[in-house]
C-alpha cells in the first residue's frame, strides 16, 4: 500500500467522522429561550385584567377592560399629547436623577472617607431621608414656586438618598490596607479616591445609582402634583378628577414600562462593572 494510498484513505475516515458528527443532534438546552421566562407574569396579569373588567365583576368605570385602554393611548398618541407627556416626564426624572445622583455621590464620598464628617453630619441626613416625598411639596413651593424647578427638585431629592446612603456606607468600609498602600505609592487626596477607592466601591455605587432611578420615578409623581399641566402624573390626577379610569390606567402602565426601561438601561451598565471589577 503506497504512502498516497494511506493518505486518501485516512482522508476518507475523517470525512465520514465529519459527517457523522455534524449529523449528530445536540440536546436542547434547557435555558433557552429563558428571557421570556419575564413576560409570564405580566401576560398573566393582562388576563386576569381583562377577565375581572368583562365579567361584571368591576364596572368599565372601576376597571376598563386592555383594549379600552389601548383605545385611550391611541387617541391620545394621535392627538400628540401622550408623546408630550412621556417625554416632559422623562426629562424631568433624568435632570433630577443626574443632579440627585452627583450630590449624593459627593456628599457620601465626604461622610464616607470622613469619620468627623460623618458623625456630624450622618444623623441629620438619615433623619431627613425618612421623610415623605409629599412632605417636601409645600416647602418647594414657599421656596421655588410652582415651576419646571420645583418638580427637578423634588426628584433630585428622591434621587439623591440612594446615592448618599449607597457610597458613604460603601466607602468606609474600603479595605484599609488598600488606602495604605496606594498613599506608600504616593496616592493622596483626589487622585487616591478616583484611582483606588471609587473602583473598589464601583459595583455598590451603580446599585445604588438603579435604586435611585427607581425612586426618582417615585418622586415624579408628587413633582407633578406641584401645578404641572403636562406629564404622566399631570395624567393620573387629571383622569381621576374626570373620571376617565381608562386614561389613569394607561398614565400607571406607562409609569411601569418607562420604569423598566431606563432600570434596563443601568442594568446594562451594572453587568459591565461587575465583570470588570469582578473582585468588588
Amino acid at each position: 500500500m503506497t504512502a498516497a494510498t494511506v493518505t486518501a484513505a485516512s482522508s476518507a475516515r475523517a470525512e465520514r467522522a465529519e459527517k457523522r458528527a455534524s449529523s449528530v443532534k445536540l440536546p436542547s438546552n434547557p435555558f433557552a429561550g429563558k428571557q421570556y421566562l419575564g413576560l409570564i407574569l405580566p401576560l398573566a396579569l393582562i388576563a386576569l385584567w381583562y377577565i375581572l373588567s368583562t365579567n361584571g365583576v368591576f364596572t368599565q368605570v372601576q376597571l376598563p377592560s386592555p383594549d379600552r385602554v389601548v383605545s385611550a393611548g391611541v387617541e391620545l398618541a394621535q392627538r400628540g399629547e401622550l408623546g408630550r407627556h412621556v417625554a416632559i416626564s422623562t426629562q424631568r426624572v433624568l435632570i433630577g436623577f443626574g443632579i440627585g445622583a452627583v450630590l449624593g455621590l459627593v456628599l457620601g464620598a465626604l461622610i464616607g472617607l470622613s469619620a468627623p464628617v460623618r458623625l456630624i453630619a450622618a444623623p441629620t441626613i438619615g433623619a431627613l431621608r425618612a421623610v415623605p416625598s409629599l412632605a417636601w411639596v409645600p416647602l418647594l413651593l414657599l421656596w421655588i414656586g410652582i415651576g419646571e424647578n420645583s418638580k427637578v427638585t423634588l426628584v433630585a431629592i428622591g434621587a439623591f438618598f440612594p446615592v448618599y446612603t449607597t457610597v458613604s456606607a460603601a466607602l468606609a468600609h474600603v479595605d484599609p490596607k488598600l488606602v495604605e498602600a496606594a498613599r506608600a505609592f504616593g496616592l493622596k487626596g483626589l487622585r487616591l479616591f478616583t484611582t483606588v477607592q471609587l473602583p473598589a466601591v464601583l459595583p455598590s455605587v451603580v446599585s445604588g445609582l438603579r435604586l435611585a432611578l427607581a425612586q426618582a420615578w417615585l418622586f415624579l409623581v408628587a413633582a407633578e402634583l406641584l401645578g404641572a399641566s403636562m406629564g404622566l402624573g399631570y395624567l393620573l390626577t387629571d383622569s381621576q378628577n374626570n373620571g376617565r379610569t381608562d386614561r389613569l390606567l394607561l398614565a400607571i402602565v406607562a409609569l411601569a414600562v418607562l420604569g423598566k426601561i431606563t432600570d434596563a438601561l443601568v442594568g446594562v451598565f451594572e453587568r459591565w462593572v461587575k465583570a470588570k471589577y469582578p473582585s468588588n
